[in-house]
């Protein structure tokens, strides 16, 4: 009778206490750390990563899982994006978490960890103690502090210099912006959202050690990991499983809605109505005044991610050199019929921009969305009509004086 009832006392301290109280492990317990496959939104194409604790005789199976928070939070999407957010350590039946994927169509694999019961101990100890209401809170970062990284992390912090990881896995060099590039289509809406919000600081090259803020690079990782075990060196993993074989799906792209055709249209509307204006001698002053607008508030935008938000990923963004935040404040000056020399000194200087940003994707210093390619094409050769038109107006009205 007590060893059926057992399995239910575990799970009933582990689900009220909080862990107030010692939860024991078994000999026969498995650590585990579980890969799950992209999904079809943009914020799970990177995949998941979760902690499992398995124990058979005493008869509890849990997910530990860092990549939960609380929509409930006060002002939620205010520090959503201002990159203050915090993320939560949440632990739930494997049952649960596995149903939930599969519903998904998402892949689950599992490595298993050759841990010592001291070792399997301390790392569950780890485990309860952080999810403790005073403990379960972290300050989320894509890059450096994620669901994904706290596989690695935890694991690292139990076990110490025991626990070596190499960089065998990592085949090829990869920036920041490459690696999360992998997981998404170089065409479409997400990724082109990605590379304008996203700074200069995530064309860095990335270290084998960072490379594990994606799930499958975890996955890897773990995989060629070794562990000293009283003085003999071992495979962190012991062995892995499939726990879930989705069924692929074939996604066929419409690239009449991709972003490089919608810009490309918008791109050619752009040069033709500049073509127009050529040869009528003449300048079609809203479209001037409503592409500073559009660009100015883009880089208002952006200006606020870098300098306004703690987000890691959105420093030293260069998308300001095309997207540049002032613009908006040029709207009304070129609007009008017969602007200030200024204004023309100033769409010079938009130009000078353009060429800094073209310096800088040379280069390398950062990659910019393609799908933009014909919008800064348009919007360049824009300004130099703009340029030309102004100051050939400027000298017909000096030569009539």
């Amino acid at each position: 009778m007590f060893k059926k009832l057992l399995p239910l006392f575990c799970f009933f301290l582990l689900n009220t206490t909080l862990y107030a109280q010692y939860i024991p492990i078994s000999e026969d317990s498995e650590i585990s750390i579980l890969t799950v496959g992209p999904g079809e939104a943009l914020y799970d194409k990177f995949g998941h990563s979760a902690f499992r604790v398995k124990d058979n005789t005493l008869g509890y199976d849990i997910v530990y899982n860092y990549g939960t928070y609380d929509f409930e939070t006060p002002n939620f999407y205010t520090k959503f994006a201002q990159g203050k957010l915090l993320y939560e350590l949440s632990f739930y039946n494997y049952e649960q978490f596995l149903a939930s994927y599969k519903r998904q169509n998402r892949w689950i694999k599992e490595q298993v960890l050759e841990l010592s019961l001291s070792d399997k101990e301390a790392v569950f100890n780890f485990l309860q103690n952080n999810a403790k209401d005073e403990n379960k809170a972290y300050k989320y970062d894509f890059f450096f502090d994620n669901c994904a990284t706290r596989m690695r992390d935890v694991l690292k912090e139990v076990l110490g210099d025991r626990l070596q990881y190499n960089d065998s896995f990592v085949e090829e060099q990869y920036t920041f912006r490459e690696l999360i590039q992998k997981n998404v289509h170089c065409n479409s809406w997400g990724s082109l959202g990605m590379d304008v919000a996203t700074g200069a600081v995530t064309d860095r090259d990335a270290t084998a050690w960072q490379y594990q803020f994606l799930p499958n690079y975890v996955y890897q990782a773990a995989t060629t990991a070794t562990l000293d075990a009283n003085g003999k060196t071992q495979p962190l993993v012991k062995e892995t499983n499939f726990l879930f074989k989705n069924n692929p799906v074939t996604h066929r792209s419409n690239y009449l809605l991709s972003p490089l055709f919608i810009f490309s249209v918008i791109s050619i509307w752009v040069l033709w109505i500049t073509f127009r204006d050529l040869k009528r001698e003449t300048r079609s002053r809203f479209l001037d005044a409503g592409l500073l607008f559009i660009t100015g508030v883009v880089g208002i935008i952006l200006a606020l991610l870098w300098f306004a938000t703690d987000h890691s990923a959105t420093a030293n963004n260069y998308n300001l050199l095309w997207a540049f935040p002032f613009s908006i404040l040029v709207t009304a000056a070129i609007a009008k019929r017969n602007p200030k020399a200024w204004v023309s000194r100033y769409i010079i200087f938009l130009l000078l921009l353009f060429l800094l940003l073209t310096i800088h994707w040379i280069t390398g210093v950062q990659e910019f969305a393609i799908g933009l390619l014909p919008l800064f094409m348009a919007l360049a050769i824009r300004y130099i009509y703009v340029v030309y038109y102004l100051k050939r107006k400027t000298s017909l009205v000096v030569s009539r004086k």
